[in-house]
């Protein structure tokens, strides 16, 4: 774990935020490889999750976009592990990219009840990220 990963979380939890990952994506190997957990026991660090082309990489990936959904039925199209995030009584969520010079690079990926993704706090969320992008970008490892 590294200070700015813990301030990140820190600042996200202070907005509602109650699962928290940072996620960096390994184009090559075809997988993005967990970097952070609030949730170690369900999301370890040393998890990874394959990059499967579809409509969330087509818009977060591709596209550079936040990804929110406010309900499960929303996310469980794109999401494996659905069904674990229901039962950790998380309906909702936003994957923010966070954006290299070759694309993006990694993702925070914040979880919270169903709903919790408003307009305003969207916008928050964002203004957290885009304030340690560069640091998040050197603390990734992404030069």
């Amino acid at each position: 774990m590294t200070d700015l990963f813990d301030t990140l979380h820190a600042d996200c939890r202070q907005l509602g935020t109650q699962l928290f990952t940072l996620s960096v994506l390994d184009p090559a190997a075809g997988l993005a490889r967990r970097a952070y957990t609030s949730h170690p026991a369900e999301y370890p660090t040393a998890g990874t999750k394959p990059m499967t082309h579809d409509g969330w990489y087509d818009h977060v990936v591709a596209a550079g976009l936040p990804f929110v959904a406010n309900t499960p039925p929303e996310f469980a199209r794109y999401f494996f592990d659905h069904a674990l995030i229901t039962s950790l009584n998380l309906g909702s969520c936003m994957n923010i990219p966070v954006i290299g010079p070759a694309g993006v690079a990694g993702t925070v990926n914040l979880l919270a009840e169903a709903g919790h993704f408003t307009q305003t706090r969207q916008t928050a969320y964002l203004a957290l990220v885009a304030a340690v992008r560069d640091a998040l970008l050197l603390e990734m490892h992404i030069s």
